[in-house]
């Protein structure tokens, strides 16, 4: 597996990423990016930057009109094991509110938007599909960014949920606006405040996951999904255009919303506060288990709102 992680082998030049891992699919022309954030797995400001560099760097090659090797899909994934991502870096924003630092708490979240808006609209680039992959958990922010991909699989023992509302706070960087768009806004809100992990099955019902893969199977799902829709992708990128000119999600609706988040932050009590770290002490304890096996990890890490209720 170590090998398949490889920056070198993208047809572009990249910086020697620290929290992205990343390789190039020439036979189906899919650019791989795995998630591999530390000291936990949640959107640091470091993981943040990198991902942002690169939609950046693969925009620019596709547009050049000096193309080697096409891109015509990027991946989001996890090298975390039991984990896609789960959510914000909650340690940073617990000092920032404490400090009453609003400045830093919207470049943070515009990061994330900014970021979220390249999945939505293919970076740009008219024949690019983003794809994210869910294995594990996704929480919060890490949920809103597998949302934002233009399709999500999600292998069957994966959960996923928005804890917010545990801290008295809501999901910011997109998730009433991807999901609405997917289920309708009362559904998208009951969703955004029940604070529960749901099963990929349950939102595969929903219509918030779009394809369900089997336990293990969801690179070759990935792979599968690519080659269908390369079959017809002239007649799937005019349906995505038609979509998003019917209900697009625009950079001005989703910076609208992180104002409205981040003035909820700053409104957090002390009481507020001390859930919030729970979060952070719950994600430290995952990371602790990285080393047990899957088959015994994946119950613990799929339940983390357990290990914040505890």
């Amino acid at each position: 597996m170590t090998a398949f992680y490889s920056n070198n082998s993208l047809p572009f030049e990249t910086p020697d990423y620290q929290q992205l891992l990343s390789c190039y699919d020439a036979e189906r022309t899919a650019l791989w990016c795995y998630l591999n954030p530390s000291p936990r797995p949640s959107f640091n400001l470091a993981l943040l930057t990198e991902i942002g560099d690169l939609q950046n760097r693969v925009a620019t090659y596709m547009n050049s009109g000096n193309i080697t090797e096409p891109i015509h899909y990027f991946v989001f994934a996890s090298a975390t094991r039991g984990v896609f991502n789960l959510g914000g870096d909650v340690d940073l924003f617990i000092q920032l509110i404490n400090t009453a630092d609003r400045d830093a708490l919207y470049d943070y979240a515009r990061l994330c938007i900014d970021e979220v808006y390249a999945n939505a609209t293919g970076f740009g680039v008219p024949d690019l599909t983003t794809i994210s992959l869910i294995q594990g958990s996704a929480l919060g922010g890490g949920f809103e960014c597998a949302l934002s991909c233009n399709h999500v699989i999600a292998e069957e023992d994966s959960q996923m949920g928005f804890p917010e509302i545990l801290f008295n706070l809501f999901p910011g960087m997109g998730a009433l606006s991807l999901l609405s768009r997917k289920i309708g806004l009362s559904q998208a809100e009951r969703l955004v405040q029940d604070g529960k992990m749901h099963s990929a099955r349950a939102l595969c019902e929903m219509g918030v996951i779009d394809e369900l893969a089997a336990d293990g199977e969801g690179t070759q799902a990935v792979n599968q999904f690519i080659r269908q829709h390369q079959r017809a992708s002239n007649g799937r990128l005019a349906i995505r255009q038609a979509s998003q000119r019917i209900a697009p999600v625009t950079h001005e609706e989703l910076m609208d919303i992180v104002e409205f988040w981040v003035d909820a932050a700053l409104r957090l009590t002390s009481r507020d506060l001390r859930m919030m770290s729970r979060i952070v002490a719950a994600q430290n304890r995952l990371e602790a288990n990285e080393a047990v096996p899957a088959a015994r990890q994946r119950p613990e890490q799929a339940n983390v709102l357990e290990l914040v209720r505890a």
